[in-house]
């Protein structure tokens, strides 16, 4: 496939979502004002999601921009912390050169209404449900790619987070144990009539927790939609977005609840049904081979994986669940939603099967 060809199948954006309107002349006042230097008028597109923060892409003749913000209504900005986002990729880019460059923080509420950040954007392939059509990989470049995807999170779980200024981005040890406290919390205050009590999951997880590991840096989002691919070479990982959730924490809790959305190939028809990533094709590692993988270049031992898996999985229906209940409180409308607590009812069901 020639540069051009590949050129084409790189992330562009669409169109800005009715409701979703950026004031890009206010935005653009604010950016000369910090010294910034755009050429032209701005080429607006918007990016495919927006359950969590909105992001729109603001390409000039001499740059080309993203500009992150909360969703409209947001009433806790911790949930949507644009600031600690902002100030994470900052202090990581110089140890992790995947993220991003960060071009500036804007806290002023009188530009366009909230915190927003812009920085520059990474230039190639995001990968979703599927490749993009016109890009095949033969099944050594699958595996090349899956690779890379393993050994970029371990990369980034050996970030001195200390060097990197980031001792204050966690609590310490414990980290499994509040992750295991907090989700069941959470998933109880969300519990609707129609879903499981999920009690034997629950106490479970309390029975078998392991000790941390160790605290590192953590993404806690790991998806092949967070990553960015070299056009050139579909298989090198050139770029990771989305650090909304980043912590100090265990780094096998970060891959148990990575691997919540890895859907093998001989995965059940549900299961599959539910993927949104590439690891379906030929050539990807199935869950046992990543955990094997990525253990070896870490150099971390584990007696007790299962623990992890199930974990992910409950957090995942936990995740699930949370969305239901904005559902069937009529908080949201999307038909989307509807058949949700569906889905809950089948992660309950894979973590019973993983406890046996």
């Amino acid at each position: 496939m020639s540069s051009t060809e590949t050129k084409s199948l790189t992330d562009r954006g669409g169109a800005v979502r009715e409701g979703e309107a950026l004031d890009v002349a206010a935005v653009e006042n604010w950016l000369r004002a910090e010294g910034i230097a755009l050429d032209g008028q701005a080429e607006l597109t918007q990016f495919s999601g927006g359950a969590s923060n909105w992001t729109y892409r603001l390409k000039y003749a001499n740059r080309d921009l993203i500009l992150r913000r909360p969703p409209a209504g947001t009433k806790a900005k911790s949930a949507h912390d644009m600031q600690r986002e902002y100030r994470v990729q900052s202090a990581l880019k110089p140890q992790y050169p995947a993220v991003p460059d960060m071009v500036a923080l804007c806290t002023d509420e009188s530009v366009i209404g909230c915190d927003f950040y812009v920085m520059d954007r990474i230039d190639g392939i995001i990968p979703r449900a599927n490749l993009p059509r016109g890009l095949e990989l033969s099944q050594a470049q699958v595996r090349a790619l899956c690779e890379n995807a393993i050994d970029k999170l371990a990369e980034l779980h050996r970030v001195d987070y200390r060097v990197a200024g980031l001792e204050s981005l966690g609590k310490g040890d414990g980290y499994v144990r509040r992750q295991v406290e907090g989700w069941s919390a959470r998933y109880l205050k969300a519990k609707t009539w129609n879903v499981p009590s999920f009690r034997k999951v629950r106490d479970w997880l309390h029975a078998n927790m392991p000790d941390d590991v160790a605290n590192c840096v953590i993404h806690n989002d790991w998806r092949f939609d967070n990553l960015v691919l070299d056009a050139e070479d579909p298989t090198r990982i050139i770029g990771v977005l989305d650090w909304e959730m980043a912590t100090l924490g265990d780094p096998l809790m970060d891959l148990g609840s990575a691997l919540a959305y890895w859907v093998q190939a001989d995965d059940d028809r549900f299961m599959r049904a539910l993927r949104r990533q590439p690891t379906h094709l030929p050539g990807m590692l199935t869950r046992r081979e990543v955990v094997d993988r990525y253990l070896e270049n870490s150099g971390l031992r584990c007696d007790n994986w299962t623990f992890y898996e199930v974990f992910g999985l409950f957090r995942l229906a936990v995740i699930v669940q949370q969305i239901y209940y904005r559902y069937h409180h009529r908080q949201t409308h999307n038909p989307a939603f509807k058949r949700f607590w569906l889905l809950v009812h089948y992660f309950h069901h894979r973590c019973r099967r993983l406890m046996r």
